[in-house]
């Protein structure tokens, strides 16, 4: 390679004949990045307050559901427990009896006969209390999260 093969450019600006010397200028629109940015902000703004006024209708619709059903499951509690004093009135009424009924024996035979005819009662009555406590259980369970997952769900749906 030999210098006369050699091209050596410059990095000169142009000068416009026009501009007595100075710089040329592109002559672009001027964006106003500062309002275009604004714009964004202020959509941004109003999405965030609607979604916040949905968020806030959605949890005082959800605090509503849950009071309710808390005040479900409080009487379904109550009842509950109105069923057991009842069961444990009853049982003990009947375990009197049965005391009564065993001083007034005159043999062993019949303490006997009184002790099994009572055992059998008894189960047969703790049986079907059991299974009273465990209806009355289901249905306060059931009147307590059925109307929770209907609401859940209306509620869910609505806002999606």
């Amino acid at each position: 390679m030999n210098d006369a093969n050699v091209k050596v450019e410059t990095q000169a600006d142009p000068v416009n004949e026009n501009t007595n010397g100075a710089k040329p200028r592109i002559d672009l629109p001027l964006l106003n990045f500062q309002e275009l940015f604004r714009g964004f902000a202020e959509q941004g703004a109003a999405q965030t307050k609607k979604n916040i006024a949905s968020m806030k209708a959605t949890s005082e619709e959800i605090s509503d559901i849950l009071r309710e059903a808390c005040s479900m499951n409080a009487r379904g509690a109550v009842d509950y427990g109105a069923k057991v004093i009842e069961i444990s009135k009853d049982n003990t009424r009947a375990t009197l009896e049965f005391l009564s009924r065993l001083a007034e024996t005159r043999s062993l035979l019949d303490i006997v006969h009184l002790s099994t005819a009572r055992s059998r009662e008894a189960f047969e009555v703790v049986s079907a209390q059991n299974r009273e406590l465990w209806e009355l259980a289901q249905k306060v369970a059931i009147e307590t999260t059925e109307p929770i997952k209907t609401s859940f769900n209306r509620v869910f749906h609505k806002t999606v």
